[in-house]
């Protein structure tokens, strides 16, 4: 079974400095039929304008993942971590107890265009966590290349949930075959570009679960980028 999540579907804010797109329920936006999938609780995709961001504020018990599409970010917390990720960079942190952090986009010139993800955890409590790490296209490219995971295989970022997260890049009309494992679940977000899921045309924002199948097929109508989730 495929269910579809249209972009334009999507709840949507736009307060000047951020324009956000909210795959499931958020903040102000409420909506009891997508509430999360699985363990995956939040895909919003955020664009900031240059020198605005997210002022400090406190999170608990969630896995929060940022995947930079375009521009920079830059992120700060209590724990005394700062960085700034760019493309190809995956910023990781398990907010466990509780954390205060900021994200900002230190650019006077490009917004930064990213993928903010929340995986609810399977312990609650724990001492905060940042991890971060780059994965280039070529890894990528034509593959399912695993960028987060449970535990914390083929050079993956460690989360604290039975959640396999991987990227892929296709060029136009390359394609893969995705098996799914009995009792597992998926979901697909396109970060960039059109693909096909079996014989559904999908384009950049469009999300899919996808549940009690045993393989599904991507091919990419043009260049894409592919977010796929492996939940339990």
């Amino acid at each position: 079974m495929i269910n579809i999540r249209k972009s334009e579907e999507r709840g949507h804010a736009d307060y000047g400095w951020l324009n956000t797109y909210h795959t499931f329920s958020f903040n102000t936006y409420h909506d009891e039929r997508y509430m999360g999938f699985r363990s995956l609780r939040v895909i919003n995709e955020d664009r900031v304008k240059p020198g605005r961001g997210f002022g400090t504020h406190p999170h608990q018990n969630m896995e929060i993942i940022s995947y930079v599409l375009e521009g920079e970010l830059e992120h700060k917390d209590s724990t005394g971590t700062g960085s700034v990720i760019r493309p190809g960079d995956v910023q990781y942190m398990s907010a466990g107890r509780g954390i205060l952090h900021s994200e900002f986009n230190p650019s006077n010139e490009q917004e930064v265009h990213f993928l903010q993800i929340w995986i609810v955890p399977d312990k609650r409590g724990i001492e905060p966590v940042y991890g971060q790490k780059k994965f280039s296209n070529k890894e990528k490219l034509g593959r399912l290349c695993l960028i987060a995971s449970g535990d914390g295989r083929e050079g993956s970022i460690k989360i604290n949930q039975d959640a396999h997260v991987y990227s892929t890049i296709l060029e136009t009309d390359g394609s893969m075959r995705i098996p799914v494992k009995k009792e597992r679940h998926l979901w697909i977000q396109v970060a960039r570009g059109q693909i096909k899921l079996n014989d559904i045309e999908l384009s950049q924002g469009d999300g899919a679960s996808v549940s009690d199948e045993t393989g599904i097929e991507i091919t990419a109508l043009d260049k894409a980028e592919v977010l796929v989730f492996d939940l339990a």
